[in-house]
């Protein structure tokens, strides 16, 4: 097989490292908002509030992926996910492949021979990807950076082997291994045949919909301040009369004023104030746009409307949020399951094939857990089908859709 080389995912990771650092420094609230210099004071050119939207919206759905196991584990996978704490790793790997499309997991060998699992963000890894299984041909990851965020350590992984690079060392340390697939394995969310390595939960229009946000939440600030202190005006004040400190003729309780040589005396008044409706309809607006785009709902943004009382009236609000979820498993499950198959041949030091896993499939907590009204209303279809057809719901199907493990039976 014809290998592209080093130098090759060394250039592709580097274009597509500028994209996912965009996108978590959304995701981390730490994103430069372009200022269109229409409305703020010069001063204030350079001054953003943050707007934790994106957060929202990859927190919402990893927050409901909760990996359980794999059933008909022929290959004893589980136990090597257990012994590579699990309630870390899924976690990880889940939320990272959310902000970047794609994380990576880099399987190694402890001192045992045991495998070991890290998780790496789409910013320090890449590879070649086989479309029919997932896997990649050839894959390419930043083990270790500095303080800049240049390789320190680097490694080349291809099938049966992987190559460590050093920084100022000439040669690479090889170390061989038993997989038929690179040691680096992808974790994509929502992939097509055009984008390989899926599409990021955090999109342009997301980004595009919170930069307005946080310039609207900017001139309302602005705004509050022209709110609480309206701008008022003195007319027919002497040429001779004493400059009034700003202030001070605002914050006092009572100024006086003195007619002038000819009997006049000045005019006072103040400017219509400032209204806040429009900038909070603005907000609400963009709020709108940005729950359309991810499935959430006003009140996951901290805009209160009518609260729903049950379980099933939360799942119906979140219906969109529901199906990125199932889609998410189904993508996540196979990457998972990839992992296991490798993590497998290193263990057990045989290059087992991809096909000899068909029969396992990957177990996931429900997405919504059920209220005490949906386990009652699980409960009664349960014995109604069973009446019907014997037998047809038992611990395993239960506990999927409720998500709660029965007491074994002795």
């Amino acid at each position: 097989m014809a290998y592209k080389g080093i130098e090759y995912l060394r250039r592709k990771l580097a274009k597509k490292k500028t994209k996912v650092r965009k996108r978590y420094a959304f995701y981390e609230m730490k994103n430069v908002t372009r200022d269109l210099g229409i409305s703020s004071p010069p001063s204030l050119r350079n001054w953003f509030s943050s707007l934790g939207w994106c957060a929202k919206a990859v927190d919402s759905l990893a927050d409901r992926l909760v990996f359980r196991e794999f059933g008909d584990d022929n290959f004893e996978i589980n136990e090597i996910f257990r012994m590579n704490n699990p309630d870390t790793f899924f976690d990880s790997a889940s939320l990272s492949a959310l902000v970047s499309s794609c994380s990576f997991v880099y399987i190694t060998q402890d001192d045992t021979g045991y495998p070991r699992l890290q998780v790496l963000d789409g910013s320090r890894a890449t590879g070649v990807l086989d479309p029919i299984t997932g896997l990649l041909s050839e894959g390419y990851a930043e083990l270790q950076v500095d303080d800049n965020g240049n390789p320190l350590v680097e490694a080349y992984l291809i099938a049966g082997e992987t190559q460590i690079y050093y920084k100022g060392e000439r040669y690479p340390e090889v170390i061989p291994n038993d997989a038929p697939y690179p040691l680096l394995v992808p974790i994509i969310h929502r992939p097509d045949a055009k984008r390989e390595f899926g599409h990021s939960r955090i999109s342009r229009a997301c980004m595009d919909i919170v930069s307005s946000a946080i310039r609207t939440a900017k001139r309302s600030e602005i705004a509050a301040e022209f709110y609480s202190f309206p701008q008022k005006y003195a007319t027919g004040l002497s040429n001779d009369a004493e400059a009034m400190d700003t202030w001070r003729s605002a914050m006092s309780s009572m100024i006086t004023f003195t007619k002038d040589d000819e009997g006049d005396s000045p005019q006072l008044g103040q400017f219509s104030q400032q209204s806040m409706a429009p900038h909070t309809e603005q907000l609400k607006m963009f709020a709108a746009l940005f729950v359309g785009e991810t499935g959430l709902t006003l009140d996951d943004l901290g805009f209160v409307t009518d609260n729903p009382s049950s379980a099933e009236a939360i799942k119906s609000s979140h219906e969109n949020l529901r199906l990125a979820a199932r889609k998410a498993q189904r993508n996540f499950g196979s990457g998972f399951l990839n992992v296991g198959y490798l993590a497998a041949c290193v263990r057990d030091e045989f290059p087992y094939q991809r096909r000899q896993l068909y029969l396992t499939t990957p177990l996931w907590e429900p997405i919504f857990e059920p209220d005490a009204a949906m386990l009652s209303g699980i409960g009664d279809g349960a014995i109604k089908i069973n009446q019907a057809v014997p037998g047809y719901f038992g611990h395993d199907n239960l506990r999927t859709l409720t998500g709660i493990k029965g007491d074994d039976d002795e």
